[in-house]
């Protein structure tokens, strides 16, 4: 089987496959299944739950440890009698058990810092989710152009297929009435084949976009998988109005990835805020409760043994109570408080250089992308102008071709250049929808809902 049957079948396997189809996914869909089931966007969720408890671990240092502990215990041999304090050789039972409880009173403002820390790091984690979604549903919506480009290019193929189709029809008759050659009839049926060939190509191409964008979407199941037919009429976008000084304005205002790299900065601060904390003295609280129970006999004053008094009674009459304040101060620790306040604020120069540059690369992608919107549109115009020419031109051909003053070769170098043109036509406004789109997404229009973000405020 040569290429071209194989890809007559798999056109042939797609359009069967196409009739049983039911649903037609609109764009908004597409980017909505796109968010819900992307596996980069699953982790940045995850991502979030552990910044989430990263936080709770941060608030918890503010609350204080609480400890229980009991056991029992047996001795048996030469042991003292804790009751008496008289050796005695005896096999005695004992039961102890106690609480604890320590909370930190200043640590050096650590635990305020870290708290703070958790809480800029879980909104980076929230833009680094927003970020994703973003690029992803980017890149869905230049798949899910693609689509469309490929739809109008079958049709384009199909008509030119049609309507050369009634051209041998007419080029017949015009051949039995004598006024053109018999040989023109073999370039009009060449002309036809090269048509079915061209539809073929188009609707492979048609496929394998449609595929890429199902797999884009990360579906399981896409054989049956087709967007919904939207005629995308060509206007002139009013960003195009804005400068790129302004959306740049706009966007340093609004642009995820600037979010991220201030927040970096801002964490980048508070790192700096904990190490220097080290230097400080910690003060911290403690309380401990603790109390026994023995099973050994007593003396009973006369020279014998009694059992001991009851648990409780036992366990009132040795509980103790030990509680007090704890201050350490930091004096020498081999430099290493110092070298961590150092790498903390070499971190801190990374950050801002980071966000610098991110400020740098935004602007450059905003005057790239106003520049590529602005050529698509001025490269759409022109073709424009060109395809009314080229109508114009195969109209002229065409006659002089029925009226037997241009030969078949003539007519169809004419037709195609005019079907080259219609499709340099539909690339030309699916790339400048694509690149206004970008433009817009820059000056703050998204192509998803933002949510607003937990806990933006930094303290």
């Amino acid at each position: 089987m040569n290429i071209v049957s194989k890809i007559i079948a798999i056109v042939c396997l797609f359009v069967a496959n196409e009739a049983f189809s039911q649903k037609k996914w609109t764009l908004e869909e597409c980017v909505a299944y796109a968010i819900d089931n992307n596996v980069s966007i699953g982790q940045t969720e995850l991502d979030n739950k552990l910044a989430e408890i990263d936080k709770k671990d941060a608030f918890g240092s503010f609350l204080p440890n609480v400890n229980a502990n009991a056991s029992h215990s047996w001795n048996r041999g030469l042991n003292t009698n804790i009751t008496t304090g008289i050796l005695e050789n005896q096999t005695t039972q004992f039961t102890s058990m106690g609480a604890s409880l320590g909370i930190d009173l200043f640590k050096g403002m650590q635990n305020q810092n870290r708290f703070r820390k958790a809480k800029l790091a879980l909104i980076s984690s929230q833009y680094q989710h927003l970020k994703m979604e973003e690029d992803v549903a980017l890149n869905v919506v230049n798949a899910y152009l693609q689509v469309l480009f490929n739809k109008e290019a079958v049709k384009v193929q199909t008509q030119q297929f049609e309507t050369d189709s009634l051209q041998l029809v007419r080029s017949e008759v015009l051949v039995d009435a004598g006024m053109i050659p018999r040989g023109d009839l073999f370039d009009i049926k060449a002309t036809i084949a090269t048509d079915k060939q061209r539809i073929i190509e188009a609707q492979y191409a048609l496929l394998i976009s449609k595929m890429s964008l199902a797999q884009l979407l990360q579906m399981k199941e896409f054989k049956d998988f087709d967007i919904a037919d939207v005629a995308y009429e060509f206007q002139v976008n009013n960003i195009l109005l804005e400068g790129p000084e302004s959306i740049f304005g706009k966007a340093k205002n609004e642009r995820t990835e600037l979010k991220i790299a201030e927040n970096n900065v801002k964490i980048a601060e508070k790192e700096i805020e904990i190490a220097k904390g080290a230097y400080l003295p910690t003060l911290s609280g403690f309380y401990g409760f603790s109390s026994r129970v023995s099973y050994a006999k007593i003396p009973d004053g006369q020279g014998g043994l009694k059992n001991p008094p009851p648990f409780f009674e036992q366990f009132n009459l040795y509980k103790g109570h030990n509680f007090g304040l704890q201050l350490s101060i930091p004096i020498f620790n081999g430099f290493s408080t110092r070298n961590n306040v150092s790498r903390s604020k070499v971190n801190l120069d990374k950050s801002k250089l980071n966000l610098q540059q991110t400020e740098l690369d935004l602007e450059r992608n905003i005057y790239t992308a106003y520049s590529d919107a602005k050529g698509a549109l001025e490269t759409y115009m022109a073709t424009k102008e060109m395809l009314k020419a080229r109508e114009e031109a195969f109209r002229y051909t065409k006659e002089r071709y029925e009226n037997g003053m241009a030969t078949g070769f003539d007519y169809n170098q004419s037709q195609t250049l005019l079907v080259n043109i219609q499709s340099d036509l539909l690339r030309t406004k699916y790339d400048y929808l694509f690149r206004t789109k970008i433009l817009e997404f820059y000056f703050g229009i998204p192509i998803i809902k933002r949510e607003v973000l937990e806990g933006q405020e930094s303290d």
